[in-house]
Order: structure tokens, then sequence, then C-alpha cells
């Protein structure tokens, strides 16, 4: 009997738009659309930036010659796109029963099965990849074992703005540290546009900033506004800031819980740019797709020896980029 699997339907072309068709239901960051998708041909992407020099121009007579305008200094920076590939297998159990002679839904519940499975493993690299993203927010794009893979800006030549709220202390004026955040991130722009300013807050952030004496009246009339409006979704803004309460954690490989913003801090960003963040997609290191577009996953199957099963493949390669690493602020609360 011809195996159901070598039918084009589970081809990896097939696979791989169907498990990129499928649901992601992990990812702050992907609903905020904060890190638009960005395929590309190598697995190695060049950031080139340059620093443009605005002077003011003296006035000379008439007839003077005009002053020589100065470039821009540029830098290029190299980075390889990490490489996450997933494996799982489809047992003959699972589809026992199904192999009937005939049978005009056989392909369609196997096809079930194989859903089931891409959609397990679809939901490991969407988890992944917020892990990834939140990692370039805060500068430091961090492996599954906690491990550095970019610091950004150590790549930038830059020093991190961190920026004490000191919420512990009932005269602090939480008001004037919201407007310092501003500035910052507004002289760090470089000609870039924003529509506004997130902050994503640990949970011990969040309930000590909003329990500060000169914030909680604010934050009560906020939720009772928003009871009225329904709709909880957009963060309670103060000082010109959105703060949000982020719970963001996955369990690494060695069965440790690893939060992906540390008790006690928050990371403030701006919102609504035009370039400052990517995520930067490879392609797979499969026959079929070199020299193609890069896209956010890959599937693939491949019968076990002896046919006992057959294996399924994912893999991701993805590198989210902050262009401008100064934007990003950390504040802590003490």
């Amino acid at each position: 009997m011809q195996n159901p699997f070598h039918n084009p339907g589970f081809a990896m072309a097939a696979l791989t738009a169907a498990i990129n068709l499928l649901p992601n239901r992990y990812g702050r960051l992907e609903q905020l659309n904060l890190f638009p998708a960005k395929p590309v041909r190598a697995r190695q992407i060049i950031v080139e930036s340059r620093n443009g020099i605005l002077n003011l121009l003296p006035s000379l007579p008439p007839g003077s010659p005009g002053t020589v305008g100065k470039r821009g200094k540029r830098a290029v920076r190299s980075f390889v796109i990490p490489h996450i590939p997933h494996d799982n297998v489809v047992l003959p159990e699972e589809v026992q029963g199904i192999r009937s002679f005939g049978s005009e839904t056989e392909l369609e519940s196997i096809g079930g099965v194989i859903a089931q499975h891409l959609d397990t493993m679809r939901n490991k690299h969407a988890i992944t990849l917020e892990h990834l993203r939140m990692g370039a927010l805060k500068g430091e794009i961090l492996d599954a074992d906690g491990s550095v893979i970019y610091d950004l800006f150590r790549e930038f030549d830059l020093d991190q703005t961190e920026i004490n709220f000191d919420l512990g202390n009932t005269n602090t004026n939480v008001k004037a540290k919201c407007t310092t955040v501003l500035s910052k991130i507004e002289d760090m722009l470089q000609g870039e546009y924003m529509t506004g300013v997130h902050c994503l807050c640990s949970p011990e952030f969040f309930a000590g900033f909003t329990g500060h004496g000169k914030v909680e009246k604010a934050f009560e009339n906020w939720q009772q506004g928003i009871v009225l409006i329904n709709d909880m979704r957009k963060g309670f803004t103060f000082g010109g800031i959105t703060f949000e309460e982020y719970r963001g954690q996955a369990t690494d490989p060695d069965g440790t819980v690893r939060r992906f913003i540390a008790p006690g801090e928050a990371h403030a960003f701006p919102i609504g740019t035009i370039d400052t963040f990517a995520t930067y997609f490879a392609p797979a290191d499969f026959n079929e797709t070199v020299n193609t577009l890069g896209q956010p996953l890959y599937a693939k199957q491949e019968p076990r020896k002896f046919d006992r099963g057959t294996d399924l493949h994912t893999q991701s390669n993805p590198l989210p980029m902050c262009h401008r690493p100064g934007v990003l602020i950390k504040l802590k609360a003490s």
C-alpha cells in the first residue's frame, strides 16, 4: 500500500505553509506588532548606521563661496542569525486504524494528527521568539539557557540608560521621572519618528508604581474609566508613558522557569517607529530554500528507519533587532 506521507500534501512547502498559518497563542510583543518581519536571503545581516552631522550655517557676504557639508561617519556591524531547530515524531499508533483501503478520509485523518503535532511545535517556537524579542527590547538577546547571543549596547558602543524610580520613597516625583524617560528616548531617536512610549513592567514594579502615593489616585480614576469603556488591553498611561504589567516566562531546557523581565524592573521603549525594530528571518538549511527569502517557520517530514513512524522537523531562523539601542531605557523600582 502506498505510504500516505508521500502525498504532496505533506511536502515541505505544504507543511511550511500549514505551520505558518497556525494561530500564535503566545506573544504580547507580537500583538504590539513592534518587531515587523523582514525576510532575508542569507544567514547573516549587515546593519549600517550613519551619524548625520547637523550644524548651524553662518551668514556670509554676497558672492562668498558656500560652506562645505561634512559627511557623517558610517559604521557597519555584522550579525549572524540564530538557528533554532525542533524535532518530533508521528508514531504508527497515532494513525492506527485509519489506513483502510479506499478510504476517502485517510489523508484528512493523518493530516489532523500532523496538525496536532505542528500546533505544539508552533507554540514552542512562538514562545522562543517572544523570549528573543523581549531580549532585544532589553538590549541583551539571550539564548534558552540564559547565555548572551548579542549584547546590543556593546555591539553599538553604547551605555544603557538606567533610571531609578525609587518607588519605596513616598516623596519621589514619579511624574518627573517619567519626563526624564521621555527626554532620554527623544534624544536617542536620532531623527526617527515615534507615536508614543510604552513600558513593560514586572509585576513587582507595576504594583509598586500603581501603589505609589503620587500615582495611586490617577490609577484608581483610570480603573473606573476602564470599567466604563470595557477595554483594559492598552495599559495604564501616566506622565506620557503607557505602563503595562508583563508576566512572560518560560521553562528552559533544564526545567528552570525563566522570567523575561527581572523582578523590580521595567523596560521603556518607543512605539510607532519606522525602522527602529525588526525581526530578520533567514531561510532554512534545506536544498529547496537556498537563496530564497526566509519564512518565520519551516516544517518537513521524513519516514523513520524501517518505516517505524515519521519524523517531523521544524526550524526557525529569527533575529529580533533594535537598530537604535539607545532608546531602550531600563527602569528600576528601587
